[in-house]
């Protein structure tokens, strides 16, 4: 079995070669200044929005790439709260998304502020309310005491994929890690973000949340690269669709002798590939924003407004009377009076399809 990258001496003196990321690099850093120049023309609340939607992705798909789903509506809410941003239909949202909520807020808001020890327990903390991991009990605020394995497959057939080091040197690895993240090495901090996510992953200091963990001090070095805690892009969005090679390359590299240029490459692509998906986001944002101030005189109601937001945010599926009546909690009479006083108002129409039941969507002149 190969030597795991941290049973060499000296394992954290990293090492790439730079032609095997210059471009991609380059790419990054001019995509990243692109981004911040769009937002910056965006009105008041287009850019309330985008903000919003990035941050509610982050939360939302870091939890799913560890195959949990969290309430997108709640996450929202609850962002939105915390950030003072007015938006309709806020819903409440349990303990659990709090803590996640709180855990990212703290990460990319406070961005600036140093992370320590007590900083990182606090998170992890928020990140398990309870105590439990699902059914399991876990060691909540504090640096893991026992082994740690990644397997997956069946009982008695499971295969390991990483086995990290002993929990006896998990806190002077920590300390070497909290001391390397604050202070300036001379990294470009886009670098020193791919680094740090994989430094990280590489102690696995807690019993769990390793990888929220990790993906959060990505998204707090990337607001420091940025200079900014507004985010627009989510870099969990992309790792969660490129996800078999995220734990293909991460297993490659973890065998490495200190060279993680591979590791580089693939996360500046997967963040390249982040932003490309905003610029898609920020037409989608700008076209909700032109469309709120085409009707800002336009008596509508709070349950219309509820769900022309969620048909300009993706809607999955055909609207139709008996989804609307669902979603906003009403009969189907008043729903089918919201949806026909916006079609008279030339904001939906009817679609083509023939069938039972009336599909509608956004007429296209919004």
């Amino acid at each position: 079995m190969a030597k795991y990258i941290y049973e060499h001496r000296n394992w954290t003196k990293f090492t790439w070669q730079d032609k095997g990321i210059n471009v991609v690099f380059g790419e990054v850093r001019l995509m990243q200044g692109k981004i911040i120049g769009q937002m910056k023309a965006l009105g008041f609340s287009a850019k309330e929005e985008a903000i919003l939607t990035a941050l509610t992705l982050d939360v939302v798909k870091s939890s799913e790439i560890e195959g949990e789903l969290l309430n997108y509506d709640q996450v929202r809410s609850s962002i939105a709260r915390r950030l003072g941003i007015n938006t309709a239909g806020l819903v409440r949202s349990n303990r659990h998304i709090e803590g996640v909520v709180e855990m990212m807020l703290d990460a990319t808001q406070r961005h600036t502020l140093p992370l320590t020890q007590k900083r990182l327990f606090g998170w992890h903390a928020a990140l398990f309310p309870t105590g439990y991991s699902g059914p399991y009990k876990i060691e909540v605020g504090r640096y893991r005491t026992g082994e740690m394995q990644v397997v997956s497959g069946a009982m008695g057939k499971e295969k390991v994929h990483y086995q990290a080091l002993k929990p006896k040197f998990v806190k002077a690895e920590m300390n070497k890690f909290l001391d390397w993240f604050n202070n300036d090495n001379g990294f470009d901090l886009v670098l020193k973000a791919a680094i740090a996510h994989f430094w990280f992953i590489i102690i696995h200091p807690f019993d769990d949340g390793n990888g929220r963990i990790g993906r959060a001090l990505t998204d707090m070095l990337l607001a420091r690269a940025e200079d900014s805690g507004e985010r627009f892009y989510s870099m969990s969005s992309q790792i969660l669709i490129e996800r078999k090679q995220y734990y293909k390359v991460l297993q490659k590299v973890q065998h490495s002798t200190g060279d993680i240029t591979e590791w580089l490459k693939w996360f500046l692509h997967c963040l390249k590939n982040a932003m490309l998906a905003t610029e898609n986001t920020t037409q989608k944002i700008l076209h909700k924003a032109e469309f709120w101030k085409l009707h800002e005189h336009t008596p509508i109601n709070e349950r219309q407004r509820q769900m022309l937001n969620k048909l300009f945010d993706d809607f999955e599926g055909k609207l139709q009377t008996s989804k609307w009546a669902k979603i906003t909690k009403t009969s189907t009479d008043t729903a089918l009076r919201d949806i026909k006083d916006l079609v008279e108002k030339g904001i939906l129409q009817q679609t083509n399809e023939g069938g039972r039941n009336a599909n509608y969507e956004l007429a296209e002149s919004n």
